[in-house]
């Protein structure tokens, strides 16, 4: 670029050649004047305190201040929020747990005792938490829920063991609103009048009379036997297993799974009986148990007891 420069005090018109590295300097120059003005302006503002200066410093320092109040107050209030949700969730475990506990039979870990405070008075002054201590009770809280987490868990682990356990213990009644005859243990054979090992129950009803699984399991055998007649033997884990002996018909098959209170057969008087009953065993590996020890434990002790 080329600027030519006319004037009357000139002799003679001069050129000046601009090349591109001087208007770079010129922009650099502008720019670091205007810096080193605002360096000085704000030196002068300081020293000698001028109003305007110290408005603006004072207004932006409150703003600052008004942020961090803000700040800080809607973290406690989170925090408070958060203490409260704790606490309330805190009394629906315990209150939980209470219930599970009866459920479950297993008893929760009693609170430590602790001796009558002595006596205490005076006027209500409110003291607020300070965030550090209502982080120390969150902390607190939220190990205290976990704690009581555990201790559901292990009740809840507890009851589905013993309602599994229940589900496969003979204790339903096999057949519904039946007289009992002979009980367990010994008696007088009814053919030889000889004294005699009864291994089971006998239940007296009518022929045809629905007989039931007394719990869950599995059918090992339905056959005849000479003696018992039409039979039904089921297998309940853990060498458990009962039998229904004497039927009229048999409505199960060997490996069928069956579900406690369902339909196995019917009452007859098949094999070496005297009249129309249901000849029920208990054994625990391969020994005679008394049936109505555990049919005593189950939802029919009642109608049990009344005979």
């Amino acid at each position: 670029m080329q600027i030519i420069i006319v004037s009357r005090h000139l002799k003679a018109a001069r050129t000046l050649h601009i090349m591109p590295r001087h208007i770079v300097f010129g922009v650099l120059a502008f720019c670091l004047t205007i810096l080193l003005c605002s360096v000085a302006f704000s030196a002068i503002s300081l020293r000698f305190r001028l109003p305007i200066v110290e408005d603006v410093l004072l207004s932006v320092q409150q703003k600052e201040t008004r942020k961090t109040r803000d700040f800080i107050t809607n973290n406690l209030n989170l925090m408070a929020t958060r203490l409260g949700e704790l606490q309330g969730r805190l009394l629906q475990l315990d209150s939980l747990g209470e219930r599970v506990s009866k459920l479950s039979g297993i008893k929760q870990s009693a609170p430590p005792v602790t001796e009558t405070p002595p006596g205490q008075g005076g006027p209500f002054l409110p003291a607020p938490l300070s965030a550090t201590e209502l982080q120390q009770e969150i902390e607190r809280l939220a190990g205290a829920l976990e704690q009581r987490a555990e201790t559901l868990a292990l009740m809840e682990i507890a009851l589905l063991e013993r309602r599994v356990e229940n589900r496969l213990l003979p204790s339903t009644l096999p057949v519904k609103n039946a007289r009992i005859g002979s009980g367990f243990g010994h008696r007088s054979d009814p053919f030889l009048g000889l004294r005699s090992r009864h291994d089971g129950l006998d239940f007296s009803a009518p022929s045809g009379t629905p007989v039931v699984a007394a719990a869950d399991g599995v059918v090992l055998s339905a056959s005849f036997h000479p003696e018992f007649g039409n039979v039904i033997d089921v297998d309940h884990g853990e060498g458990l297993t009962s039998r229904y002996a004497h039927l009229s018909k048999m409505d199960a098959t060997v490996s069928q799974i069956v579900r406690r209170g369902e339909k196995i057969g019917e009452i007859g008087t098949t094999g070496r009986s005297t009249g129309p009953h249901l000849h029920f065993e208990v054994r625990m590996f391969d020994v005679p148990q008394n049936p109505l020890t555990l049919l005593q434990r189950g939802d029919d002790a009642a109608q049990l007891a009344q005979r």
